[in-house]
């Protein structure tokens, strides 16, 4: 991209691409949760050391769930009940994950 900084952000099929713009939402490619960048959880568990080598990154809202990744229960409470609430309706029962 002509020397300017690139970041890689996930497609909507969880792929990597590279891009001039920042992710403006942050996931967790294990647990397949998204959330703010400013997420607390998500900053605590990167100052005790982890989280950091699964973190991924989404130019928006709904890249991130495209690819298949849920609401932070912690930073995105309304965006995490109602996704839990279609689970339910919907009558999968398997987990928060």
């Amino acid at each position: 991209m002509n020397g300017r900084k690139t970041y890689t952000l996930l497609d909507a099929d969880g792929q990597p691409q590279e891009s001039g713009t920042k992710g403006r939402w942050g996931g967790h490619h294990r647990t397949k949760i998204y959330g703010r960048l400013d997420c607390p959880t998500a900053l605590r568990a990167i100052a005790r050391g982890g989280y950091v080598r699964n973190r991924v990154f989404f130019a928006d809202e709904a890249t991130a769930i495209a690819a298949g990744y849920r609401p932070c229960a912690a930073c995105c409470p309304d965006r995490y009940q109602e996704w839990k609430g279609d689970r339910e309706r919907k009558g999968d029962r398997g987990g928060d994950r």
